[in-house]
């Protein structure tokens, strides 16, 4: 597993927090570890390429309704 810290554009307040969390515990392969206005620490599958990694991440943080603006 590697640990992935996410900027997350649009989120203002616990709702945000939520809404994110609940949408990325939909995603296979992923551990959330913490979710906080703005920001994200979750822990993914190392096999996959980061490239696979990102397109994942951005998609279920557009679901939520937010921007990813940054992943490392």
């Amino acid at each position: 597993m590697k640990t992935y810290h996410l900027s997350v554009n649009g989120m203002s307040c616990g709702h945000c927090v939520k809404a994110l969390t609940e949408e990325l515990r939909t995603v296979q392969g992923l551990t959330l570890e913490t979710v906080e206005i703005g920001k994200a620490v979750v822990q993914f599958d190392d096999s996959l390429a980061a490239d696979a990694v990102r397109t994942i991440l951005t998609t279920a943080v557009e679901e939520a309704g937010y921007t990813l603006t940054d992943l490392n």
